[in-house]
C-alpha cells in the first residue's frame, strides 16, 4: 500500500465463516421468511431457497476457485474481480459493491430498530415517550461508528462470536416451539390473493447476499487461499440447511394468514418469545457489523489501486499507523450509513442494493467460467469448480435481476456502465474490456480454425472463393500503397496479413529490431480501423521469407491463396523479387498480384478501370471480384467500376452479352452502361488506348500470365507511363462468380 501501514494479518477461517453466516442468517430470515411461506406456500418458499442457491452455491465455488489461484490482498470481491478482469472493470464493480455494502449498513440498522419495536411501543403506550425510529437508528449507527473507529475490525470479529452464539440459541428455541400443523400437508397452500412469486423472491433475496461478506476480510487473513474457500463454502452449506429447516418449521407451526401478515410470527412459535427479537437484533447487528468491516476495506483497496482522481487515492488508501485499519474509508462509509438512515425509507434503496450484489455474484461466476474456458496456463487454482456451474450461476444472476425488478435492474446496469465509463476515462492506461475476453477469443479462434480445417478436408472442391492475402514488404515505412490496398481488400470479404521483411539471420539484435518495427507497424492500424494482421519476418533472403510464409496458415486459420507485391518505377526490387519467385508461387497455387505505385496514389478513390483482353480469360473474374471487394470499404463507397473489354472481329455482340450476363448473375455493382467494348487491335495499339482511357482512373486493373513473366516482364509492367496506380493480376485458375 505504497507508504501506508499494511493491515495486520491475524485472522483465520473462522472469522470468514462467522462474518458470512451471521449475514446469511440475518434480518430477512427473522422478519420475512414467514411472509414468503404465507404468500407462495411451502413448496414456493423452498423453490425460492433453491433458486437463490442456484446463484450462491456456484458463486461460493467460484470464490473458492479464484481465491486459490492467486495471492489475495485486501478488497475481497473487488480484488479478485479486478485481478481477473482488469482494474477498470474491477473498479466499476468495486465502486458499486462498496456503495451497496455501505448502504447495507443502514438497511441492517433499520432492521435492528425493528427488533426494538416492542420496547419502543412500551415506552410510547406506558411511559408516554415517543422516540422516532430514525433517531434510534442514528444512535445505533453512532455507536457502531465509535466502536469501529476505536477498536477496528478485531472488536467486530470478537462481537461476531457472541452474536452467532445468540443466533444459535434463538434458532434452537424457535425449533423447539410448538408444531401443531394447522396447514396439514397441503404444501402448495397459500393465502388468498398472494403476492407474485418474483416479488416475494425480491424481498427474500437480500438473505442470500451474505456469501460475499467474508470476502471483505481478505486483507486481514493469514492465509486467504485457505480461509476464504473453507469459510465461504461452510457458511453457504449451513445457511441453506437452516433456511430449509426454518421454512418447514414455519409452515407446520402457524396459520398462513399469520405467516403472511405478522413479521414477528417466529416469537409466537418459539418456546420463549422474547428470544426472537433478541435474535433478530443480533442478526441485524451482526450483519451491520459485517458490512461496516468490509465496506471500508473495499474502498481502501480501490484507493490502493489509484482508481480515483488526484490525492483522493492516498487519502482513501491510508491506514491507521498501528494496524493499517482503513480509518478514512471507514469515515466515508459511516457517513453514507447516516445519510440513508436519516432518509428513513430504505425499501427503494434495498432493491438497488440487491441488484448490485446480484451483479457481483454474476461477475464472479463469469470470471470462473471465462477463466476455465480460456484455458490460460497461469490459471491454476488448487480448488476448481465446474465450468457449467459457473455458467449457470452467471446466467441465473443476470436473468433473476430482470425478473426481480426490471426497472431496478435497468437502473443498476446503467449506473454500472456510467461508473465504468468514468473510471475508464480516469485510468486510460489500465486494462479494461480487452482483458475480459482476450483468453476467450483465443479459444474461440482456435476452435473455429480447427473446425474450418476439418470442414475443408471434407469438401471435394472449393465452393466459395474469397481472398486470403499476404503481403511481404521491406518498404513498409517508405510507401503505404500496398498496405492500403491490403486493408481495403480485407475489410469485409477477405483476410489480410502484412509482413515486414527484415533481411538477415535471426539473432538477438535482429529480434530486438523486429519488436521495434512491430510497434511501428501497429501504428498503421491506429486511426484507420484496419483489419489487417501485422507481423515481421527475419530471413537471409526474400525468397526464403516467401517460402516460409506461404507454408503457414493465415490469420483466418486457412492457408493464404494470394500474394501481393508492390514496386515503383524508381524502385524495382520488389518487382524483381516477384518475377524471380513467380514459378514458386504458381507451384503452390497462389494468385499473384503486383501493384505499381505512382505519385498519383489512389486519387479520389472513385474510379476503377478493369481491362479484359483476349488472353485474360483466366484472370477476368478475379479482377472483377477484387474491384467489387474494394467497393465494400467505406473509403471506396462512392466508387464506380468500369470494364473495358477487347473483342475479336464479328464477336462484339457475343462479348457484350457474356459480360452483361456475368454482371447480372454475379449481382456485381457494375452498370451495363459502364461496359465499353474495344475492337481487338495489335498489342501496341491496345496499350496506347489503355494509357489514354485510364489516365484519370484511381486504380487500373490489368491481367498478365506466365508468358509475360518468362519473356518480356520488364516491358509488361512498365509500359503504361500515363496511368496512376496499376494492379497486375495473375490468377492461378479461373474464379467462379455466383
Amino acid at each position: 500500500m505504497s507508504n501506508n501501514i499494511q493491515p495486520s494479518r491475524t485472522m483465520g477461517t473462522l472469522p470468514v465463516f462467522m462474518t458470512a453466516v451471521s449475514t446469511i442468517l440475518g434480518a430477512i430470515l427473522f422478519l420475512r421468511f414467514g411472509y414468503a411461506v404465507g404468500h407462495v406456500g411451502l413448496i414456493g418458499a423452498l423453490a425460492i431457497i433453491f433458486i437463490g442457491h442456484l446463484v450462491t452455491i456456484p458463486t461460493a465455488m467460484a470464490v473458492a476457485e479464484i481465491a486459490t489461484n492467486q495471492k489475495v490482498e485486501g478488497g475481497g470481491a473487488y480484488y479478485m474481480i479486478s485481478r481477473s478482469f482488469g482494474l477498470n472493470i474491477g473498479a466499476a464493480i468495486g465502486i458499486a459493491l462498496f456503495l451497496s455494502q455501505a448502504i447495507s449498513i443502514a438497511f441492517y440498522v433499520i432492521a435492528f430498530v425493528e427488533a426494538l419495536e416492542p420496547l419502543r411501543w412500551w415506552l410510547y403506550t406506558d411511559q408516554n415517550i415517543y422516540i422516532d425510529k430514525r433517531l434510534i437508528g442514528c444512535a445505533i449507527m453512532g455507536l457502531l461508528t465509535v466502536l469501529m473507529l476505536s477498536k477496528g475490525a478485531n472488536i467486530g470479529v470478537k462481537a461476531l462470536y457472541g452474536v452467532v452464539f445468540i443466533l444459535a440459541i434463538s434458532l434452537a428455541m424457535f425449533f423447539m416451539g410448538k408444531s401443531d400443523a394447522p396447514n396439514a400437508f397441503n404444501f402448495y397452500k397459500t393465502i388468498k390473493n398472494p403476492d407474485d412469486f418474483f416479488k416475494v423472491f425480491t424481498i427474500i433475496f437480500p438473505a442470500f447476499t451474505g456469501i460475499a461478506a467474508g470476502l471483505g476480510l481478505s486483507g486481514d487473513l493469514k492465509d486467504p487461499k485457505k480461509s476464504i474457500p473453507r469459510g465461504t463454502i461452510w457458511a453457504t452449506i449451513v445457511g441453506i440447511l437452516i433456511y430449509i429447516a426454518v421454512a418447514i418449521k414455519l409452515f407446520f407451526s402457524a396459520d398462513l394468514y399469520d405467516l403472511a401478515n405478522d413479521q414477528m410470527v417466529m416469537s409466537k412459535i418459539a418456546i420463549w418469545g422474547p428470544i426472537i427479537p433478541i435474535g433478530l437484533g443480533c442478526a441485524a447487528l451482526s450483519s451491520a457489523l459485517g458490512s461496516i468491516m468490509i465496506a471500508p476495506r473495499t474502498l481502501q483497496a480501490l484507493g490502493v489501486d489509484s482508481i480515483f482522481p488526484g490525492s483522493l487515492n492516498q487519502w482513501f488508501s491510508k491506514g491507521r499507523a498501528k494496524d493499517g485499519e482503513p480509518m478514512n474509508a471507514l469515515i466515508i462509509t459511516c457517513i453514507i450509513g447516516f445519510v440513508f438512515i436519516v432518509m428513513g425509507d430504505i425499501n427503494t434503496v434495498a432493491g438497488i442494493i440487491s441488484m448490485f450484489f446480484m451483479v457481483t455474484y454474476g461477475i464472479i461466476c463469469l470470471i470462473s467460467f471465462l477463466e476455465q474456458f480460456a484455458a490460460d496456463p497461469s490459471y491454476r487454482p488448487t480448488f476448481k469448480s465446474k465450468w457449467y456451474l459457473s455458467l449457470l450461476g452467471a446466467v441465473f444472476s443476470f436473468w433473476l435481476m430482470f425478473k426481480m425488478d426490471f426497472t431496478y435492474a435497468l437502473v443498476s446496469t446503467i449506473i454500472m456502465i456510467l461508473i465504468y465509463v468514468w473510471v475508464n476515462n480516469i485510468n486510460k492506461g489500465k486494462r479494461g474490456l480487452q482483458k475480459l475476453f482476450k483468453g476467450v477469443l483465443f479459444q474461440l479462434s482456435r476452435q473455429f480454425q480447427i473446425f474450418i480445417q476439418k470442414k475443408d478436408t471434407q469438401e471435394i472442391e472449393e465452393q466459395d472463393w474469397r481472398p486470403f492475402i499476404i503481403c511481404i514488404s521491406k518498404d513498409s515505412f517508405k510507401r503505404q500503397s500496398a498496405y492500403d490496398l491490403l486493408r481495403w481488400l480485407s475489410h469485409k470479404y477477405g483476410f489480410g496479413t502484412y509482413i515486414h521483411f527484415i533481411d538477415g539471420f535471426l539473432s538477438k539484435e535482429t529480434y530486438q529490431e523486429s519488436k521495434k518495427i512491430m510497434k511501428r507497424l501497429i501504428g498503421f492500424n491506429e486511426g484507420v480501423k484496419s483489419k489487417v494482421y501485422l507481423d515481421t519476418i527475419i530471413s537471409p533472403s526474400y525468397t526464403s521469407a516467401i517460402a516460409q510464409v506461404i507454408q503457414l496458415s493465415g490469420v483466418s486459420g486457412k492457408g493464404n491463396n494470394m500474394i501481393l507485391f508492390e514496386f515503383t518505377h524508381d524502385s524495382k526490387d520488389s518487382l524483381n523479387d516477384a518475377i524471380q519467385n513467380y514459378q514458386l508461387l504458381r507451384a503452390t497455387e497462389f494468385d499473384v498480384c503486383i501493384l505499381r505505385s505512382t505519385i498519383k496514389g489512389f486519387g479520389y478513390k472513385k474510379n476503377i478501370h478493369i481491362w479484359i483482353r483476349p488472353n485474360d480469360y483466366q484472370n477476368a473474374n478475379l479482377m472483377i471480384l477484387l474491384s467489387y471487394i474494394m467497393l465494400g470499404h467505406p473509403e471506396w463507397k462512392n466508387g464506380v467500376i468500369n470494364i473495358f473489354s477487347t473483342y475479336p472481329p464479328k464477336e462484339k455482340e457475343a462479348t457484350e452479352n457474356k459480360l452483361r450476363e456475368l454482371i447480372s448473375t454475379g449481382r456485381l455493382p457494375i452498370s451495363p452502361t459502364n461496359i465499353q467494348l474495344v475492337p481487338q487491335l495489335k498489342e501496341e495499339k491496345i496499350d496506347m488506348i489503355i494509357n489514354k482511357k485510364s489516365a484519370d482512373a484511381d486504380l487500373t486493373i490489368v491481367g498478365y500470365n506466365s508468358e509475360h513473366i518468362e519473356t518480356d516482364s520488364e516491358i509488361v509492367f512498365n509500359k503504361y507511363p500515363d496511368i496512376g496506380n496499376i494492379l497486375f493480376v495473375s490468377a492461378f485458375q479461373e474464379k467462379t462468380i455466383k
